[in-house]
């Protein structure tokens, strides 16, 4: 294999390529156009190709891959502590080579196809229900202006809108009745699209081994089960252990030191914000069961809810990275062991 590194600069249709040869150290640059990208590293013997995690950057991995090379995808806001000068095309390629020489940086994982397709109707959906409730708040200030004061909740202000329409039609103008049912009309057609969204999840979880084994354990429903699915991959290769994975998502401490001391804070709220969020919801709604977890008992007695909360995230995190890696199904009877204690039980 070509020992040679090369650090790419992706964009629209202009890309930058930097590499140092390792026999002599001259400095490679050459800028490429879009349609000339892939011919430039198919003459090439495989080599290391690094690149920034950006927009596009995961289907030029997979291109990439796919003449031999070895792809590597950092993470943006570390290489920008490498880029010296000047900001440029050609600063930045030379920023991502520096940055590459690094081993410290975790590379971010390669998706595939299937995977970024999932997490596009997520998106998507996520994209509707944003739209849906804009569309709702709009409305419910809109005819606050005219005396009309509908309850609080999606749910409870459409209901009480369908219940009371005659009487509130009757206090509108003309106009206003129109517009109202423009928008009552494309909130329906909103709600067809996000159960179109959801009905693809559904699909996928069918389909998907992965996906299924998630959505057997507690806390973790259809958004989550999919998500993580998409998100972790075949076998999770893509973060070293649990642990890793749910650093990953923000849902670890943060903290700050200087002269030896070290102070922890909140959770660091780095990597995916909508991940985060369904595996907070889905800790939330194991907390407010009737009857939790002994354990959860015990931890709402010592913490605050959102505290706690969190503290369920990290470990439905946690168990999701292990059920994907070691290709086993939710088991609540199931207990860790320090690795000395199972070495020595297997014994």
């Amino acid at each position: 294999m070509n020992a040679t590194t090369y650090a790419v600069d992706i964009a629209k249709n202009v890309f930058q390529v930097h590499w140092v040869s390792p026999d002599c150290g001259e400095i490679g640059r050459k800028k490429l156009a879009r349609s000339k990208f892939l011919d430039f590293f198919a003459q090439l013997q495989p080599a290391r190709v690094v690149m920034e995690a950006c927009g596009g950057s995961q289907h030029w991995a997979r291109s990439l891959m796919a003449l031999g090379h070895q792809v590597e995808l950092l993470p943006a806001h570390q290489v920008r502590a490498f880029v010296s000068g000047n900001k440029d095309d050609a600063a930045d390629a030379r920023g991502i080579w520096l940055a590459a020489q690094h081993a410290d940086i975790r590379r971010v994982a390669i998706k595939t196809e299937q995977q970024q397709a999932v997490l596009s109707v997520h998106r998507m959906r996520s994209h509707w229900v944003s739209v849906r409730t804009a569309t709702i708040n709009a409305l419910r200030s809109l005819l606050y202006e005219f005396g009309v004061a509908l309850p609080r909740g999606k749910q409870a202000g459409l209901q009480h809108l369908a219940a009371h329409r005659a009487e509130i039609d009757a206090r509108l103008p003309a106009m206003m009745v129109r517009l109202l049912n423009d928008q009552l009309l494309g909130l329906q057609d909103i709600q067809r699209h996000v159960q179109a969204l959801e009905h693809e999840l559904q699909a996928f979880q069918r389909a998907d081994p992965n996906a299924q084994r998630l959505r057997r354990a507690p806390g973790i429903g259809l958004l989550g089960a999919t998500a993580l699915a998409a998100t972790l991959g075949a076998d999770a290769s893509g973060w070293r252990n649990a642990r890793e994975f749910a650093a990953c998502t923000g849902l670890a401490p943060a903290h700050s030191g200087s002269g030896g001391k070290v102070r922890v804070g909140g959770i660091s709220k780095r990597g995916d914000t909508y991940l985060r969020t369904l595996l907070i919801h889905g800790a939330r709604a194991l907390l407010s069961r009737p009857h939790p977890e002994p354990w959860m008992a015990q931890l709402l007695q010592r913490r605050p809810f959102n505290v706690a909360a969190v503290a369920v995230a990290n470990k439905l995190a946690r168990t999701a990275w292990a059920l994907v890696a070691h290709q086993q199904d939710y088991d609540a009877q199931w207990r860790s062991r320090p690795p000395r204690a199972a070495a020595a039980a297997a014994a």
